[in-house]
Formats: C-alpha cells, structure tokens, sequence
C-alpha cells in the first residue's frame, strides 16, 4: 500500500510565537517584534508528507448475529412413557446416540402379536415359515389341490354321462345335472386359486405389520439426527409423550453462519465469494470470511439485502446468536488520497491540514471520509502531489512560515538517506514574518 513521501523541514520553535505575542506592548511595531523573535527563535526539525492515492479499499461495515448450522427440536416417533432420558444441557453427541427410551414392553407385545399374525397366514397356503412367498404356487397350495380333484371327479362323471347318454341308458334331465355339478366343481377351483392368492397378499400385509411393530420397537429410543449439542431438554423419565412431542433441541455450531444486511445502494455490488472480515466481541481478532449465500429478494421495511456468509468453529470458541459486526469489501481495487491522522487538525466541527506551498505552510480545510488503522481519507481539498506538515500540531502552535529544504528524506520506515544527506548537507531553512529566509547550521 501507498504511503505519503515523508520529508524533513525546520520551522522556527513555538516560544517564538509566544514571545512575540508577550511584545505587543512594546515600543516596537507588531511587525518588526515578529521579525525579531523569528530570527532569534532557533529552528525545530519537522516532517512533511507527499500526498499520494493509496489503496483504499470500498468496505460496507454492517451489523448481525451468528446462526447455528442446524437446529432441531427433535420428537417422540411413538407414543409412550419416558423410562430414561441420555442426556443434559449442553452434552456434545454424535449422529445416533440415545437421547430418551421410551418404555419398550408394549413394543415387543405388539412384535410378537405381528410374527404370531404372520405365521398363521403362511400356514393357511401351506408355506413353511423360512420359505420366501416367491416360492409359493398357487396351483399346489393344498386348497386348490383339494378344488382340482372335486372338478377332476365331476368332468369323469360328466364325461360318462354323455357316453350313456348315447345308448340312452342315462335321461338328459340326469346327463344335464351331471354337466351342472361339472361346472360347480370349475367354479370351486377357480375361487380356490383366487382364496390362495387372497392369502399370499394377506402374508404380505402380515410382513409389513411385523416391519412396523418392530419399527416401533425401535422408535422406542430416540436417536441424534446429527452431530450437535444439547441447548434444551423438555422432558424428564415418568413423563408420557405423544407423537411429535418435543423431547429436546439440538444444536451444531460447527459451522456458523453470519447474517447481515446490505444497504440497498451497495446491493448490487455484493456477490457470493467477497472477503468479509468479521469482528466478534470474544475474539480479539477480527476473522476473515467470505460470502456464501445472497437473498434473491431486497426488504422493502430496511431497503436492505440479506447476505450469509460462512464462518468456520472447528475450535468451538463461538456460539449461535452471538452478535457480530462485519466490514464486507466490496471492491478491493479502489484507491483514494489517505493522511495519517496525526496530520489533520479540527477545530468547532473543521477540519484541516498545513499544506506547503512556495515554501510557506498555510491552513487547508479539508472534507474527511472514512478512518481506518490511524490513516483518514481526504474526500477533498487535497490533490496528488501536495506536500502537508506530517504534524498538524506544529503549524497551529508555531503559527509560522517553514519552508522545506533539500536536507535528507526518509524512508517508509523512517530512517535518514545517508547518501543524500551528505550531498546536500546539513542545512535547514527558516521563514520569518517577514518572508526573509536565514541559513543556520544544525
């Protein structure tokens, strides 16, 4: 990032200033006492600065709260009484512990009720109790054997009965009812086969009545739908509970999410994958996150867009509903003109900065925007290239004119150009009421 050129000057000291004003009485004019004390008043060292756009990131700061991951209010499958109950608050489980088991005596009656159910339907086709319904034909099902012989029987009857019929030893009244008993004995053996495939559905009905009593048996203790923590337990052992009813509430904060708004004006800027940094009260420093997630609606009550984004508790130092404040950068390549705040002076709400121009330092009111990390952006009055005083105090004490010299520059950090300093030497400048300049030796 960009920082202002730094640069060494000398004014002349503040008592100068003082004495001079300690004078008016005299008999000396308020000009002539100006230009004596500024050329007994012995110079003092100053730093000014170059003014240069530096990186300034577009950060939006707004304010919200931490969301779980997921949160259930877990209940009874079953109805039933409470025997035990797994857990308190603030137990950490895994995906299936216990949580309650419900009294599991009725469960297994009805279990057993369910095989006894099955068992006497598989019987009634003559299906042994290991064998797969798939195995079953109905035309060897003992009922439908039994069907087949009575109709076998009354097609051999029928059959000799037309052969006497011929030689008229059987009368067709006689021939006629052995056609009819005949066609009752195919009717018989049709409802048989429709009996037996009646009670191979009813062997699945039983099937699915044993899946679900045992089902229920289950259901008899409440697992963990996931990883999480117990924040509520609703419940106590003796207690009976219906279907639904809330047993406990579980947490997982592990992740979290931040909720936020975005003003409606930057609500077109914010897309998924922008850096947020975010700063919780109980972590001292600020952790960086990202956007995940953009409402696809605006609020029209606050004109602002609903944004998540992702915030990893793999160390489990947060909690859900802590709140947060987040700055959202939504545009990281701006730049903008940026002095230190040691630099600006405010007085009765105005602000401004000791600019240095054709070697004298004058008053420059300034509009100030955003403060960042001991820096303040200049919205206006100040342009790339213009030289201000790095210390705004020297210039409201001094009240006078210092003029820069070619004496050594320093670097970002701070330390003094050897080299150039030996090439310009040792001199400072020093700017009287008057305008006239003197040379002294440091």
């Amino acid at each position: 990032m960009a920082s202002p050129l730094r640069k060494a000057i000398c004014i002349t000291a503040p008592i100068g200033c003082l004495l001079g004003v300690a004078l008016v009485g005299c008999d000396q004019s308020p000009t002539d006492q100006t230009a004596t004390v500024s050329e007994t008043a012995p110079p003092i060292r100053a730093e000014v600065l170059t003014v240069e756009r530096a990186a300034w990131p577009t950060i939006v700061r707004t304010q919200g709260s931490l969301f779980a991951d997921e949160v259930a209010v877990v209940g009874a499958k079953v109805a039933g009484r409470i025997s035990e109950v797994h857990v308190e608050l603030g137990d950490v489980l895994k995906a299936g512990d216990p949580l309650v088991t419900l009294d599991q005596e009725e469960f297994r009656l009805q279990v057993a009720q369910a095989e006894a159910q099955l068992q006497q339907a598989r019987a009634a086709v003559g299906l042994q109790s290991d064998a797969p319904i798939e195995s079953l034909d109905p035309e060897k099902s003992p009922p439908v054997r039994q069907a087949k012989a009575v109709w076998d029987e009354a097609r051999a009857r029928r059959d000799r009965a037309r052969q006497l019929h011929g030689t008229n030893a059987v009368t067709q009244a006689e021939l006629e009812q052995v056609e009819a008993s005949e066609q009752v004995a195919a009717a018989q053996h049709a409802s048989a086969i429709n009996g037996v495939n009646e009670k191979i559905a009813l062997i699945g009905v039983r099937s699915a009545e044993l899946s679900l009593a045992r089902q229920r048996l289950a259901d008899a203790i409440i697992p963990a739908p996931f990883d999480g923590a117990i924040e509520e337990r609703h419940v106590a052992p003796g207690a009976f509970v219906q279907i639904g009813m809330p047993i406990v509430t579980l947490v997982r904060n592990t992740p979290l999410h931040f909720r936020g708004r975005m003003p409606e004006r930057y609500s077109r800027r914010l897309q998924v994958g922008q850096e947020v940094r975010l700063q919780v009260e109980a972590v001292a420093r600020p952790r960086v996150v990202h956007v995940t997630r953009i409402s696809p609606t605006l609020d029209p009550l606050s004109r602002s867009l609903l944004f998540e984004a992702r915030v990893d508790n793999a160390d489990g130092r947060l909690w859900a509903g802590i709140f947060a404040e987040a700055d959202v950068i939504i545009n990281s390549d701006a730049a903008t003109i940026v002095v230190p705040e040691s630099a600006l002076a405010e007085f009765a709400g105005v602000e401004k900065v000791w600019k240095v121009v054709d070697g004298a330092a004058r008053e420059q009111i300034v509009l100030t925007g955003e403060r960042r990390d001991g820096r303040i952006e200049v919205v206006d009055g100040l342009v790339p290239g213009d030289v201000i005083l790095g210390d705004a105090e020297l210039g409201r004490v001094a009240h006078v004119d210092p003029i820069e010299t070619s004496g050594p520059q320093t670097t970002e950090a701070g330390h003094a150009d050897t080299e150039a300093q030996s090439k310009s030497g040792a001199a400072c400048g020093r700017v009287t009421r008057s305008g006239e300049q003197e040379q002294e030796g440091i």
